[in-house]
């Protein structure tokens, strides 16, 4: 990737500026105040945009310390670079009520989207962090970040693992953590859920099973009120059959039995007076006629006597039999209430019986179900097994790109130092310290030029080992603590590598050491 230039609409103390930039080595000249660091941030902004900051902090950050001396609701600029064989031109405008940025190739007009990640493919998927920890170096920040050693270990295990550097050891684990998360409420919410419903179902069986116990009583109540029944229907049945007996006995005595006058004698004397009455005081012939009429009354009243006490005496047989008949009709009827009462408690007994073995069922199928906890178990094993491979191989491939970045920053302290430092180690949070003479040399132990010099190792090796596409590196007076000698040995270092280089200084021994040395460069003077 290579920067042909910076134009800057309106931007901290610049407005419509254009700077041409070239291959190679770019000196950008300028005094104290004249806008090298501008510059420098107005790249970074122009490669990853600017977010404001929230709260208090939104009064020093970026966004307000870069915001335009004049006019500064028109706050934009734009940025025209090479990468691989096509020119891009971006543009971007940091006005907060008008936010907005497009690319577009200017080889063939396409319009490119950074929504869809187009910028972010340009940029070898450089993100901010790692671009201020390699090839961005501002005034006294040539040590490293700590986003530096995460993306080392990221790639080292991920280009091992799969040849495919899209792949983050840190979201690889971040996932496993979610994902043991996600077990974890997995199984609280199943064992809640089954908890609950074995409770409703016990609750339920516990209701079931105390109204069976209510019925199978009830039930041997109506089958008790039956026998009762049936044993008082047998002795009705026995009186009545007596009393059918008994009265037709009666009926047959009364045939054979003489039939008898059973008239009072005062009733005989009655009428004999009033027959002596009608023949002696009544004259012919009503006299005759009167005693044959006292004759036929008297004789249809001791017919009558003699019929009712036939009645009478047959009448208590015959009560006592209608009685028994109506009786028995009602047990009948009693009997057939009990046994439709009986029916009913065992239709419903048996219903609740059916339901009863159901809720059993439930609880059986619900224990089955705690089986589940094993299965969980296994997941769980499943992903710490997962964890711990991951970390093994993260453990390995640490090693492994410890070595090629211990090899490389090694080489580069030895062409920086001329051979006076020949190894220099990082560990794994990037701690960096010497080796000379079998003896370990820590940064605090060295110089601040030297200290300078292993930092700015570490960054370039690191970029090397992270991306393919060679970047323009960037420093921002970054060689404040170098001496002339080692002024001249990265300026000669960085002049071979092969990529573009800017360089923004407020002194002049830069250009002279880079006359001297021979090396081309490009000259741009802000203070012109």
């Amino acid at each position: 990737m290579r920067i042909q230039e910076l134009i800057i609409k309106n931007f901290g103390k610049f407005s419509d500026k254009t700077i041409p930039l070239r291959d190679g080595v770019n000196l950008i000249y300028g005094e104290n105040e004249s806008g090298k660091t501008t510059l420098h941030t107005f790249i970074g902004s122009m490669l990853y945009g600017m977010e404001r900051g929230r709260g208090r902090a939104a009064a020093t950050d970026t966004f307000s310390r870069y915001e335009p001396w004049e006019n500064p609701n028109y706050y934009a600029g734009a940025v025209r670079f090479v990468c691989g064989d096509r020119t891009f031109y971006l543009q971007r405008n940091f006005d907060k009520y008008g936010k907005s940025a497009s690319l577009i190739c200017e080889d063939d007009g396409e319009e490119l989207s950074l929504e869809d990640g187009d910028l972010a493919a340009l940029l070898d998927g450089m993100q901010k962090s790692l671009y201020e920890s390699t090839v961005s170096i501002g005034q006294s920040e040539t040590k490293t970040k700590e986003a530096l050693s995460i993306e080392l270990r990221n790639h080292a295990t991920n280009f091992y693992a799969t040849g495919d550097e899209e792949l983050q050891l840190d979201g690889a684990f971040q996932y496993l953590k979610e994902k043991k998360r996600e077990l974890d409420r997995e199984e609280r919410e199943q064992e809640l859920a089954r908890q609950e419903k074995r409770d409703a179902v016990e609750n339920e069986a516990s209701y079931v099973w105390r109204d069976l116990h209510k019925l199978q009583q009830e039930l041997e109540e109506a089958e008790d009120k039956l026998d009762r029944a049936a044993e008082e229907r047998e002795r009705n049945q026995k009186q009545l059959e007596f009393f059918q007996k008994r009265i037709q006995e009666e009926e047959r005595q009364e045939k054979a039995r003489p039939k008898k006058w059973r008239v009072h004698p005062a009733a005989f004397i009655a009428m004999l007076l009033l027959l002596i009455f009608a023949i002696v005081i009544l004259e012919p012939p009503w006299n005759y006629l009167w005693a044959i009429v006292i004759f036929l009354a008297s004789s249809l009243y001791v017919w009558n006597k003699m019929k009712d006490g036939r009645r009478v005496q047959s009448e208590p047989a015959e009560e006592n039999g209608r009685e028994e008949e109506t009786e028995e009709e009602h047990f009948d009827r009693a009997e057939e209430k009990l046994r439709w009462e009986a029916d009913r408690i065992r239709e419903e007994y048996r219903d609740k019986e059916i339901r009863y073995e159901n809720l059993k069922e439930q609880l059986e199928e619900l224990s089955e179900f705690e089986d589940s906890s094993e299965t969980f178990r296994k997941k769980r094993e499943a992903l710490q097994i997962a964890e711990k491979r991951l970390r093994d191989l993260s453990d390995q491939m640490q090693k492994e790109i410890g070595y090629r970045l211990n090899k490389r920053i090694s080489e580069i302290i030895q062409e920086l130092t001329d051979g006076r430092y020949e190894k220099l180690l990082a560990d794994d949070e990037m701690k960096l310290f010497l080796l000379k003479d079998g003896r370990k040399i820590t940064l605090d132990q060295v110089s601040k030029g030297t200290a300078e010099q292993i930092y700015f190792a570490l960054r370039m090796a690191s970029s090397e080992i992270l991306y393919e596409e060679k970047f323009p590196i960037i420093l921002d007076d970054a060689f404040a603590y170098y001496d002339d000698t080692r002024l001249a040995r990265i300026l000669e270092w960085l002049s071979g590598q092969g990529c573009q280089i800017i360089l923004f200084t407020c002194q002049k021994r830069e250009a002279e050491l880079l006359e001297d040395l021979g090396i081309e460069y490009h000259y741009v003077n802000l203070s012109e």
